[in-house]
């Protein structure tokens, strides 16, 4: 069972419309392989689509509807399990085989995220001083915005240097709930 988390409706909407003109679409067009496997979770945040291929997870997006019939492979299978694990405050971290795709320094920045301890957070400068590369404080918010697998590679766990909510693809709404759950948990 999910507990609930109390954000008022306002502030939903104040998030949503504050993080419209930088977040992506949920209904983007990212082209997908006949080759993929896909399966879809309905989380306390709404629908989420899990890509798979060759047993590995390639990507986990929030949509607003199913794109796809679904086709399962097992990894499929424990995603889910493992998501409402999550959501339930039972998962602090997941097991999956992951498989992104990117640049050195976006897998580089990627890896850097798994480290993100539950219920913590990180600035994007702290980010970058972890990898070895100081001054690359928007490089990671960057490679940020191109993580596919969100949630499993945590990227809501990264904060601005204030300290505040920025950018999140699934909508800063969604980031505060992430945050506030794993804080809940913790």
């Amino acid at each position: 069972m999910h507990k609930k988390i109390n954000i008022t409706k306002s502030e939903i909407e104040g998030l949503k419309s504050k993080d419209s003109k930088m977040r992506m679409s949920l209904d983007s067009t990212d082209a997908f392989d006949v080759g993929n496997n896909v399966s879809y979770y309905d989380s306390p945040l709404g629908l989420i689509e899990i890509q798979s291929k060759e047993g590995s997870i390639i990507g986990l997006t929030f949509h607003k509807e199913k794109r796809y019939q679904e086709k399962i492979e097992d990894v499929l299978i424990e995603a889910k399990k493992q998501l409402g694990e999550y959501f339930s405050g039972k998962r602090k971290t997941f097991d999956l085989p992951l498989k992104t795709t990117g640049t050195k320094f976006q897998t580089k920045v990627w890896k850097e995220l798994i480290n993100i301890p539950y219920g913590q957070t990180l600035a994007y400068k702290e980010i970058a001083v972890a990898i070895g590369n100081e001054n690359a404080s928007r490089a990671v918010g960057n490679a940020n915005n191109k993580n596919k697998i969100g949630i499993i590679i945590p990227c809501h766990r990264v904060i601005g240097s204030n300290r505040k909510l920025v950018g999140y693809g699934g909508g800063l709404w969604r980031k505060k709930w992430l945050l506030e759950h794993e804080k809940r948990y913790k």
